[in-house]
C-alpha cells in the first residue's frame, strides 16, 4: 500500500468519483481526474495508475451505452489515432516529470481554444448551382478534423490520459445527441485504453502501489458511474453541451497552474 497523507487519499477519491461521471455522464471533466492525480503521484506513474481507473469507468460505459456509438466515426479516426499513440510512446520514453505535465497543459490549451473559435467560426454556405445545372457534391466533413484531433487525441492519450477533453470537443462538433455522444466516446476510449497497456507496462509506469490505489478506488468510481448515469438521462442536450466545454476548460486551466 502507498505510503500517502489522508488528505491525498482525499484527493485521489474526489478523481475517482470524477472518472466515474465523466465516463457515465460528463465527458470532459476527465483532465481534473488527470490534475488530481498528478498533484499526489508522480507525473509518470499517475498515467498509469489512473489508466486502469479509466478502464473501470470504460467498462461501465459500454454497458450503459453499448447500443448508441457511432461506428463510421470510430473507423474515420484509428490512423491518426495510432500514429499519435506511437507518438506518445517515444515522448515518455525520453521526457521527465516535469516536461510531461507542462505538455499535457499546453497541447490541453490549445486543444480547447481551437475548438471553441471553429465552433464560433459561422458556418460555410457552399454557392447555390446554376440554373439546370447538376448539384455538386458536398464536401466529405470531418477528414481534416478526424486525423487532427485523432492524432491529438492518441498522444495525449497515451501521455498522460488526458485525450477526454480532445475527444469530447471533437464528439460535440459532430452533433451527436447525448446518448450517441456518451456511447461513441465509450467504445473510443475503451479500446485505446485497453490497447496502452502494454506500453506502459514496458515503460514501467503501471506499479504494485498504483495496483492498491486502483483496488481502493474502484468502488468509487463505479458508485459514481451509476450516478452519472442518471444525470445523463435527464440532462438537457444544450446544458450538456455547455457542461462538456466548461469541464473541458476548467480541467486545462487547472493542469496549467499545476505545472
Amino acid at each position: 500500500m502507498p505510503d500517502l497523507t489522508p488528505f491525498a487519499w482525499v484527493l485521489l477519491a474526489v478523481a475517482a468519483v470524477v472518472i466515474g461521471l465523466t465516463k457515465a455522464a460528463l465527458p470532459g471533466g476527465s483532465t481534473v481526474a488527470v490534475a488530481l492525480f498528478a498533484a499526489v503521484l508522480p507525473a509518470k506513474q499517475s498515467t498509469g495508475t489512473i489508466l486502469l481507473l479509466l478502464i473501470v469507468g470504460d467498462a461501465f460505459a459500454l454497458w450503459a451505452y453499448r447500443r448508441d456509438a457511432d461506428l463510421r466515426t470510430l473507423l474515420r479516426l484509428i490512423p491518426a489515432v495510432i500514429v499519435g499513440l506511437l507518438l506518445g510512446v517515444v515522448f515518455l520514453a525520453f521526457a521527465s516529470d516535469d516536461l510531461v505535465r507542462r505538455a499535457i497543459a499546453v497541447l490541453l490549451l490549445a486543444v480547447v481554444g481551437v475548438t471553441l473559435w471553429r465552433r464560433r467560426r459561422p458556418a460555410s454556405v457552399p454557392p447555390a448551382p446554376a440554373a439546370g445545372a447538376p448539384a455538386a457534391p458536398g464536401p466529405r466533413p470531418h477528414r481534416v478534423a478526424a486525423a487532427v484531433y485523432g492524432s491529438l487525441g492518441g498522444f495525449t492519450t497515451m501521455v498522460a490520459n488526458a485525450a477526454g477533453p480532445v475527444m469530447s470537443m471533437y464528439f460535440l462538433s459532430m452533433r451527436f445527441p447525448v446518448a450517441a455522444f456518451l456511447g461513441t466516446s465509450a467504445w473510443f476510449f475503451a479500446v485505446v485504453n485497453v490497447t496502452k497497456i502494454p506500453f506502459l507496462v514496458g515503460l514501467g509506469m503501471i506499479t504494485p502501489s498504483g495496483l492498491w490505489i486502483v483496488l481502493v478506488l474502484t468502488p468509487v468510481v463505479i458508485a459514481a458511474a451509476f450516478v452519472g448515469r442518471r444525470i445523463a438521462r435527464r440532462i438537457p442536450q444544450r446544458l450538456f453541451e455547455r457542461l462538456v466545454i466548461a469541464l473541458t476548460v476548467v480541467g486545462a486551466v487547472y493542469l496549467l497552474l499545476l505545472t
